[in-house]
């Protein structure tokens, strides 16, 4: 699996979009209907109709890398429609990506530890 490491904000876009569409597409429709910078270094994820395709677009530094993936035989889980994309952690993510249920994950945050 392809997974991001670091501390990327990761960005989901509710609408299904037209797969036709290639890297510069789906960094126009990032800039215009979300207001956000493709080159920011986030990564975008984007879904076919059928919900058993998607697409990831990110800014690596140097250029944009475009990733597509196809479940066989199932479909991705995907959040209702609303205006603006969704925000996943890496654990949301890394589920979604393997075709796993991730709206049932619970997401569990660490305190920071203090001194005493």
């Amino acid at each position: 699996m392809i997974s991001p490491s670091g501390n990327f904000k990761i960005f989901i876009a509710t609408e299904p979009v037209d797969f036709r569409k290639g890297m510069d597409g789906l960094a126009a429709c990032i800039h215009g209907n979300f207001n956000l910078d493709p080159f920011s270094g986030a990564i975008y994820v984007f879904r076919s109709r059928r919900a058993d395709r998607l697409k990831l677009l990110i800014w690596d530094g140097s250029g944009l890398v475009l990733i597509t993936k196809r479940l066989v035989g199932r479909r991705f889980t995907w959040p209702k429609l609303q205006s603006g994309p969704v925000v996943l952690s890496k654990v949301q993510f890394d589920a979604m990506f393997e075709g796993i249920d991730w709206t049932k994950l619970k997401e569990v945050t660490a305190r920071k530890p203090v001194f005493l």
